[in-house]
């Protein structure tokens, strides 16, 4: 079965100096855990997840940090300028996204997303054509088409 009947057609996407606030509002209140990033062509360059946004409010990571900071200090003063940008937690989707996204192309089958999906453990593969983003295949959209449809997937190889 050809992606295309089950992918997403509106695709939710920020700018990449969309705000960490306005990635969480657009995920809230679209009911999304992953918003591609894309230029205003169309281009995907990026995507931020729920995890990609908690993930600066790690105490753990903190705690590294101050240790890597003494450590390359040496003993020294570090100048507070340079303690503010270091300690900054990121602010724009530029600097929260992965750039290392998995994609598919729009003749893509079900099958094939799924794998990929399964392979590299995501729940969103963005569908591209000619490098922009046209649509978005998450895991739950096959689930939707087999509880609309149960003979509409593959049933699965032995």
């Amino acid at each position: 079965m050809d992606a295309a009947r089950i992918m997403t057609r509106f695709v939710i996407s920020v700018t990449p100096t969309a705000s960490m606030t306005e990635i969480a509002k657009t995920l809230a209140r679209s009911a999304i855990s992953g918003v591609p990033v894309c230029e205003a062509d169309g281009t995907l360059i990026g995507i931020v997840t729920e995890g990609d946004l908690v993930r600066p409010l790690m105490r753990s990571r903190e705690k590294r940090r101050e240790w890597w900071l003494r450590h390359l200090a040496g003993g020294s003063d570090l100048a507070p300028e340079f303690l503010s940008y270091v300690r900054g937690n990121p602010s724009t989707a530029r600097d929260l996204m992965r750039t290392d996204v998995v994609t598919a192309p729009e003749s893509a089958s079900v099958a094939d997303i799924a794998e990929l999906m399964m392979k590299h453990d995501i729940k969103r593969v963005p569908i591209l054509r000619n490098g922009k983003l046209v649509r978005i295949v998450t895991r739950a959209d096959p689930v939707k088409m087999l509880a609309r449809d149960p003979e509409a997937l593959p049933a699965p190889s032995v």
